[in-house]
Formats: structure tokens, C-alpha cells, sequence
């Protein structure tokens, strides 16, 4: 798939052409990381962004009881472990709500796995009140994501299937 915001499609034109070929990817798989992985790959292509993957909440031994640990994702090395609370994908997780980060300098606590990642978007995924992972995105430019990303971002994260 080339990356069709340099091919001159909007981003809500591309959000509205992927989606539904991502739900229909998925729709029919049971496996998460399969699905994770594949999300991961649709939106990085369709988009070029520098890093897209998901941290998955995992129990452990640490004071909340459970992190977000690293899964399937498209990009260089990242980091493997999260702790609730902690960088743009911990505060997302604890206030369980989709954060927009325009410069991550500017975002207090920000976890540097790269200094090449200048902003963000990290998106929970939601089911039965309870966050059970997140969906992140980096890009190496500043400013990339709006309310067109969060808008669609959260529509696909809706009917993602945790298992």
C-alpha cells in the first residue's frame, strides 16, 4: 500500500477508505496480536507515520499491579515496558482517554524510547470500562495529529476485538 497522503488524499479521505478495509481484515479473526499486527501495518503504510504499535496491559509485580507491555507494532526498537501513569501512553491508560501531543518535548514526563519521535497520538482501547491496551503513534514531525486523527482513530479502536 503506498503511503497516500503523498499520493494528495486528505487524511479523513485515507481514514475513510482504511477503515473499513481494516474492520474487514479483522472482523473475521479471532487472534489479537494478528490483529494488532495488521493495524499497525495498514495505518503506518497508509500514512508513513515514524513508529505505530499497541501496548497491551499486563499484570505484574509492580505497585498498580499491571503495565503496558510492548506488542505487535511497525518501526524501529521501542520500549518494552510502561508503567500506569507514566508518558503519553501511561497517562492515556490511566485517564483512559485518547491524548494528542503536538510536541512531546512539551509533555511532562514524556518516555523518550527515540529522540526522533516529535509527536504523538496514543488512543486506548476500551472494553468493559476498563483500558486493555493502547494504540500508539509517533511521527518525526511536529504537529501531525488533529481531531480528524482522534475522530478515527477512536471509531477503529471501538470495534477492535481484545482476545
Amino acid at each position: 500500500m503506498e503511503n497516500l497522503i503523498l499520493a494528495g488524499e486528505s487524511k479523513s479521505e485515507i481514514y475513510k477508505s482504511l477503515i473499513p478495509q481494516i474492520k474487514s481484515l479483522i472482523e473475521d479473526e479471532c487472534d489479537s496480536t494478528a490483529n494488532f499486527a495488521n493495524i499497525s501495518a495498514a495505518l503506518k503504510e497508509a500514512f508513513g507515520f515514524w513508529w505505530v504499535g499497541f501496548y497491551i496491559v499486563r499484570p505484574d509485580n509492580n505497585p498498580h499491579g499491571s503495565s503496558l507491555v510492548l506488542g505487535p507494532f511497525q518501526g524501529p526498537i521501542a520500549c518494552t515496558r510502561i508503567a500506569y501513569g507514566k508518558g503519553v501512553c501511561g497517562t492515556s491508560w490511566k485517564e483512559a482517554k485518547t491524548i494528542v501531543v503536538p510536541d512531546v518535548d512539551q509533555f511532562p514526563g514524556h518516555i523518550a524510547c527515540s529522540s526522533l519521535s516529535r509527536s504523538e497520538i496514543v488512543v486506548p482501547v476500551v472494553r468493559e470500562g476498563n483500558v486493555a491496551a493502547v494504540l500508539d503513534i509517533d511521527s518525526s514531525e511536529l504537529n501531525t495529529f488533529d481531531d480528524t486523527d482522534r475522530h478515527y482513530l477512536e471509531e477503529l479502536m471501538s470495534f477492535v476485538v481484545l482476545r
